[in-house]
């Protein structure tokens, strides 16, 4: 909690945000470097190219005049644009089900010069913007789904076009009610993105060397936030947690070379551990025994969740590196051990571990959840509230220290702990290097087995898609 009180305080200095390319970001950076320089271990930063674009604008002019929470698409193009606002086949009534913008069809008769006004919905938030790019639009403005009355649903979506300069066009975010308003008749808007500029972004790389140089045990967390808010449980909460964790190790002498990184860029299209895997040769790939990757471990209404190496629950979108079955075992092993029910979470590469199962390297991490809506069936077996998301905070400014759920973080914490420890000493269940005993032994029971109640991955997806 020291840690994540460090990066509220970081955020209320620098604009409620520690998002990649701002100060906030760099303070939190700082604060890294320094608590781990101080824990005795070897801290080194990464720096990699990274695209900024700053703050965007989206005014209402006509009917009514108003100035709405906004925020660029990553992808958009820059542009400062003031037009007469269509909407294309949208959905006013709830609930509903569109298809807004993901066919070349929905744009007949589209006026050229004119920003269009596309909803949420059934396909890429990219494959709408470059249908309304070829249409002539000037610019996007794309509205949350409004098919629930859930925050996720409801309040302002900002997201990824999938890349970087995927359109010429401005394209910005809007909450359900703000399309609401857009789509009347008459409506007008400016819509603004800045020019990007070039600001190097840094990763923080911190080891504690064991007595196998050759076989590095990995495990990071995303340090950056969303500009939209101070990113506390998205994810302060993994990275404080592996402070934590390696102030508490800093004493330890490892079989195995222990290496945690606090990546940034991650919520602009996962670049800072792209970056880093893909600056490493080959024979320092092959040194890496496995990643562990913490990303939003204490969301308020949160269940616990193991990313599914086995592909029990999830047919998995990526190749599954051998060892990663292994990881997911011992995570089970331990939330068995002390009682607490979990259940499968998505091996979907969506997060920072993508670069490291993408080159082969066995990968595992923990998750509490992001937009997706809690079920009856899981409030009954972790409390909470059904009907609401895990995190009605994800990418908002309500990411504060206090949408924090302080009984997840501990249990995760000590999931983290332990899993760390365990590697730091032999990894032969994962890559068949031979090391050491953990001290004390481990005594774990076979894994109880996940619930089965994720009908999805969680979330987190970075609005990619629907």
């Amino acid at each position: 909690m020291e840690h994540l009180e460090a990066f509220q305080a970081i955020a209320d200095a620098n604009g409620d945000n520690r998002a990649a390319g701002t100060s906030g970001y760099e303070a939190s950076v700082d604060y890294v470097v320094e608590t781990l320089e101080a824990a005795g271990w070897n801290v080194t930063i990464d720096e990699f190219d990274f695209t900024f674009v700053g703050p965007s604008t989206l005014e209402q002019l006509t009917p009514v005049a108003a100035s709405y929470p906004t925020g660029p698409f990553t992808g958009s193009g820059a542009g400062d644009v003031t037009a007469a606002v269509t909407p294309v086949d949208v959905q006013l009534t709830t609930p509903n089900t569109n298809t807004s913008g993901c066919e070349a069809s929905d744009f007949i008769g589209f006026p050229a010069g004119n920003i269009a006004l596309i909803q949420r919905g059934t396909c890429t938030f990219a494959t709408k913007a470059l249908n309304a790019e070829a249409a002539g639009a000037a610019g996007v403005i794309i509205f949350n789904a409004g098919n629930d009355d859930t925050a996720a649903r409801q309040d302002l979506i900002v997201g990824t076009l999938g890349g970087s300069d995927i359109v010429g066009i401005p394209v910005v975010g809007a909450s359900f009610q703000q399309g609401v308003a857009l789509a009347q008749a008459g409506s007008t808007a400016h819509v603004m993105v800045p020019l990007p500029e070039e600001r190097p972004q840094k990763n923080v790389i911190a080891e504690l060397p064991g007595k196998n140089t050759n076989n590095v045990v990995m495990a990071g967390a995303h340090l950056d936030s969303v500009q939209a808010g101070p990113g506390i449980q998205d994810n302060g909460s993994g990275s404080a947690a592996l402070i934590e964790v390696a102030q508490s190790m800093s004493k330890v002498k490892p079989e195995n070379t222990l290496r945690f990184a606090w990546w940034g860029a991650e919520e602009a299209g996962l670049i800072g551990s792209e970056e880093y895997v893909a600056g490493l040769s080959q024979e320092e790939k092959d040194r890496i025994a496995l990643y562990l990757n913490f990303d939003m471990i204490a969301s308020p209404n949160y269940i616990f969740m193991i990313y599914d190496g086995d592909e029990s629950q999830f047919p998995a979108p990526v190749v599954v590196p051998e060892g990663s079955v292994a990881i997911e075992d011992l995570f089970e092993s331990y939330f068995t051990s002390v009682g607490v029910p979990y259940d499968d979470a998505e091996f979907s590469g969506r997060s920072d571990y993508e670069a490291f199962i993408l080159n082969g390297i066995p990968a595992g991490g923990l998750f509490t959840g992001a937009e997706v809506i809690k079920t009856e069936e899981q409030e009954a077996i972790w409390g909470g509230v059904a009907g609401e998301s895990y995190d009605q905070c994800y990418h908002q400014a309500c990411d504060d220290i206090d949408n924090v759920n302080i009984e997840a973080l501990d249990v995760n914490i000590d999931a983290i702990a332990l899993a760390v420890l365990v590697y730091g000493y032999s990894t032969e269940s994962v890559n068949g290097v031979v090391g050491k005993n953990i001290p004390g032994g481990l005594n774990l029971p076979a894994p109880a087995g996940p619930e089965g109640t994720t009908g999805s991955s969680g979330g987190h997806s970075h609005g990619e898609d629907e």
